[in-house]
């Protein structure tokens, strides 16, 4: 029997999603370790994807495999025994060949940036202090994102991968000046190891005015190479939506949904 669980995460305190060799603060040995508890015996939990140490989920999925049919709320349970920076929205019985990963039509991650110093946003928004940039730089940028197809470029480990094609449907920046935020989102077929984050840094240098608009085209198209691509702090990207042809989860109650308000 197969059953996903529909969660969201805070990404300060871990070393990313994925349970590492040596024993790790990370996201799925936590739930692993508390499902375990839970059912008495080892339980091992697939995820929709990866993230990086830092990074947040306000909308993940996972999957597990039971032998039999659980009597008991999985979800109080669950919620009542993981720390705080995790919490589950959702669990949900599906057929046993439904994937959380391999079925993913689309994936949606946000990223903030906030340039007013501010306490309450320092660990879900990326601070850069004394910003100044050209945010119709940056929007001509995302255009130019929303028209690649190869991401070799933006790519923190191609070798992991067959290919580095994607397919994005969505690539926008909003911004509050007022408020001195902007918020960079982006929707794919997949993603690629520190893509957004790069796509950032990339934005950054075209809105700073460190490098032009046909340079950024040149290194995404592969006629030029960057010696230096630095990830964008990790503290302001979250995973956001992760989409399927046969189900569909309410992320309207996230925090994602407060960081957005003047950023749409």
């Amino acid at each position: 029997m197969r059953y996903w669980i529909h969660l969201g995460f805070d990404g300060t305190e871990y070393r990313g999603w994925q349970r590492q060799k040596t024993p790790r603060n990370t996201v799925q040995e936590v739930i692993e370790d508390c499902l375990s508890q839970i059912f008495k015996k080892s339980i091992s939990v697939y995820g929709c994807g990866r993230t990086d140490a830092g990074v947040h989920a306000s909308q993940y999925v996972i999957q597990i495999n039971l032998n039999e049919e659980f009597t008991f709320d999985l979800k109080y349970r669950l919620n009542k025994n993981l720390p705080v920076d995790i919490a589950v929205f959702d669990v949900v019985r599906v057929e046993d060949d439904q994937h959380v990963r391999y079925d993913a039509t689309a994936r949606t991650y946000d990223y903030f940036i906030h340039w007013k110093k501010d306490p309450v946003l320092m660990s879900y928004s990326a601070f850069y202090d004394d910003l100044e940039l050209d945010f119709d730089l940056m929007r001509e940028a995302t255009v130019i994102l929303s028209n690649t197809t190869d991401f070799l470029a933006v790519c923190k480990q191609p070798d992991l991968y067959p290919n580095t094609l994607c397919t994005v449907t969505k690539c926008a920046l909003y911004v509050n000046e007022a408020q001195g935020r902007l918020r960079f989102t982006i929707t794919a077929n997949r993603f690629l190891r520190g893509m957004v984050r790069i796509c950032v840094f990339f934005l950054l240098k075209v809105g700073s005015k460190e490098m032009t608009l046909e340079e950024m085209s040149d290194i995404l198209s592969l006629n030029t190479e960057l010696s230096e691509k630095i990830p964008a702090f990790p503290n302001g990207l979250f995973l956001s939506r992760v989409e399927y042809p046969y189900i569909a989860f309410d992320n309207q109650h996230q925090l994602i949904s407060m960081l957005k308000i003047g950023l749409e």
